[in-house]
């Protein structure tokens, strides 16, 4: 990879939108990793904020009233939103950017949808540097829409500060099957479309199921649709910045990104072809063993 776009960088560090789009589609394409200007970027003084749950829980719809909320305080508001790749052209399926139509062009907003192109985890494969992207846009919050829900979809803990995981009251026969993986990675649960019959019932079982010795995770009731619970959900989403665990979980987040990159830069000099060569002349010699053939490298 080369690093020949610095007047794109400048750019993007002006809040050119369009810019900040173009660079978003070189790491997609993996024409840049933009590495040695990111480098020299100072300490990202805001929040990300995840946001994840099952299809239908009103992800989407929360997302935009807190847009909405911050907004208000004068923030400048990136959003990230990973949508199911298209089974044809591993393309992102934009209702989410449709459905917030209403910021697509506010000055302090940037939507950017992407396609998670198959990844368990749920998220985009360059997700991690589209995020430090964005954080040299000079956003005061990002905040990233996840697709999906299950075991393995929980890589949305290991980016954001804060993780939401979104729920509707007629979710609880999905409690069970959700326990062993996207249950244990939220730091708020939000109860949406509150509305709803046996949302209170709903409620009080949920807090039961997440209630530990040591910590208490917070669970909020909203109506997304219409502005309902968003001050709560604020309150409770400083209130887990300001957290004495916060910095604990700050550094291993920082931690666990340093070691994903470090894994991406030893691997892109590696030659898939000619690694599978290799593999074929040992193998046919007789003497592959896999551990060895690791440790040369």
């Amino acid at each position: 990879m080369t690093d020949n776009v610095s007047p794109l960088f400048r750019d993007i560090q002006q809040g050119n939108f369009r810019a900040l789009a173009r660079g978003i589609s070189y790491i997609e394409n993996e024409v840049t990793d933009f590495f040695s200007q990111l480098k020299d970027q100072p300490p990202f003084p805001g929040t990300i904020v995840g946001v994840t749950g099952p299809p239908g829980a009103g992800k989407s719809t929360l997302v935009d009233a807190l847009i909405g909320e911050f907004i208000q305080t004068q923030k400048k508001v990136a959003v990230l939103c990973v949508d199911p790749s298209s089974l044809f052209h591993s393309g992102a399926l934009l209702g989410d950017r449709i459905r917030m139509s209403e910021w697509y062009n506010h000055p302090d907003v940037f939507i950017r949808s992407l396609s998670s192109r198959g990844i368990l985890g749920g998220l985009h494969p360059g997700i991690l540097n589209i995020t430090e992207l964005l954080k040299a846009g000079g956003f005061d919050h990002i905040l990233i829409e996840t697709v999906g829900v299950g075991q393995n979809e929980i890589d949305i803990a290991s980016l954001a500060d804060v993780t939401l995981v979104v729920l509707v009251p007629e979710a609880g026969d999905e409690i069970q099957a959700m326990k062993a993986g996207l249950m244990e990675i939220g730091d708020i649960f939000v109860v949406n479309k509150s509305d709803r019959p046996d949302a209170d019932i709903f409620v009080r079982t949920l807090r039961q199921m997440l209630s530990r010795p040591s910590h208490e995770t917070p669970v909020v009731k909203t109506i997304a649709s219409e502005k309902k619970g968003l001050e709560e959900l604020m309150r409770q989403i400083d209130g887990q910045l300001q957290h004495p665990a916060a910095a604990d979980k700050k550094y291993r987040l920082l931690t666990e990104r340093a070691l994903h990159l470090i894994s991406r830069r030893r691997m892109q000099d590696i030659d898939r072809n000619e690694m599978t060569q290799k593999i074929r002349q040992l193998s046919e010699a007789g003497t592959f063993n896999l551990y060895q053939f690791i440790a040369g490298y």
